[in-house]
């Protein structure tokens, strides 16, 4: 191996450097300067020994990046899979909201049409009953030859007009209920 040698110009002039600004030669190129002058080779040493505390706190600081570096992707591992973990939590939310939502439509919808169900019955009620009742009163009447059969009858004829009159008029409210349900957003299929 070659070995360098510096002018005593030069070596004066990194001695004097090292003294006021605390500046030394660094690097393999150290092993293979030699000099006779002893305060340069004092230098020399001085230098060495910078150099190996420099390396060290390079290496000791490459080890702290490193560290950090392997635990930031060890984070962003932990993150990914979190992120993951909320997307899943995300769709099945959404699962579970249009479910529900199509159980509340479809409640809704029975309750609708159990409401219908129970408003028809009743009007029903209401006009075999009354048509029952005025049949009734027309047959007595004509029976025991009353002398109020033609006022019983029209009345008799006028009540089954009204009673029919209202029975079409509830029946085609509640087509038009349904037929109105069936138009919401076009998602609707009435009961």
């Amino acid at each position: 191996m070659k070995k360098v040698t510096f002018s005593t110009k030069t070596e004066d002039d990194l001695i004097a450097l090292s003294e006021e600004r605390k500046l030394f030669i660094e690097g393999n190129i150290l092993k293979v300067i030699v000099s006779s002058n002893e305060s340069f080779k004092t230098y020399l040493e001085a230098a060495i020994e910078a150099d190996k505390d420099s390396r060290r706190k390079r290496l000791e600081l490459t080890k702290v990046v490193q560290e950090q570096n392997n635990s930031l992707v060890k984070k962003a591992e932990e993150n990914k899979i979190l992120v993951e973990e909320i997307q899943e939590a995300l769709e099945d939310a959404k699962a579970a909201k249009e479910e529900a939502l199509s159980d509340l439509d479809l409640m809704h919808k029975k309750s609708q049409f159990e409401l219908i169900n129970t408003i028809v019955n009743y009007a029903l009620y209401v006009i075999v009953g009354t048509g029952i009742v005025t049949t009734a009163l027309y047959t007595f009447a004509i029976v025991h030859a009353s002398g109020e059969t033609t006022l019983i009858g029209n009345t008799w004829s006028n009540l089954f007009g009204i009673l029919l009159t209202n029975s079409f008029s509830i029946i085609g409210t509640i087509m038009g209920v349904k037929y109105a349900n069936r138009g919401e957003g076009g998602k609707n299929e009435g009961p």
